[in-house]
């Protein structure tokens, strides 16, 4: 079983553990339908446990570990720890009032993440926002938030920030545009569209 990347979160533990279930499988020489018949599910259930989506059961991913042949105690409880970490919830989700469902695997990735780049000609990235231009940023590209929704986008913008100052942080390559610097905070989201 392959090594866990340091501070990964539970999002590159699920494509982890997916890619290394779809290995074993095919290295079984099993179909998405036969592997669901030996746990008594569907096929649609293997597919999303090894494209990530979702938690995973400890007790269907043991059943799938033997149907493909492990029985390897130690390798085993390898897999079951991975299980439980990938299941449990990022610090994200506890923002998911204002986080849309197709950027929680963006968050869960950046997280993770040991090089980031990027381009932005429009804006500041939010991983380099001060509270007054994501504040600024979230009032222009929500104008109709509500004031408690505009502070938790707030919060949810810098709380990304944590990555920057952990031990081991990411590397972080961006490019702007000269303009983006130097552009009043009254004009901020005005050229861009507005994500988190």
């Amino acid at each position: 079983m392959n090594q866990t990347p340091p501070g990964g979160g539970p999002t590159v533990l699920r494509m982890i553990l997916g890619r290394q279930l779809q290995a074993l499988r095919e290295k079984a020489g099993m179909s998405y339908d036969q592997a669901a018949a030996a746990i008594y599910s569907s096929s649609y259930t293997i597919r999303r446990m090894e494209r990530a989506e979702g938690g995973l059961k400890a007790l269907t991913v043991k059943s799938l570990l033997m149907a493909y042949g492990v029985t390897d105690v130690r390798e085993i409880d390898a897999f079951l720890a991975l299980a439980r970490d990938a299941s449990k919830p990022g610090w994200w989700h506890s923002y998911n009032d204002v986080l849309p469902g197709w950027f929680r695997t963006f968050v869960g990735l950046e997280e993770a993440a040991s090089l980031i780049r990027g381009y932005d000609p429009h804006s500041v990235p939010g991983l380099l926002q001060t509270p007054d231009y994501a504040l600024a940023s979230v009032r222009t590209g929500f104008p109709g938030a509500a004031e408690d929704e505009v502070q938790r986008r707030v919060e949810l913008r810098l709380a990304r920030q944590h990555i920057l100052a952990r031990p081991d942080p990411p590397r972080l390559w961006l490019v702007l545009d000269e303009n983006t610097l130097r552009r009043p905070a009254a004009t901020i989201g005005q050229r861009a569209p507005q994500f988190i």
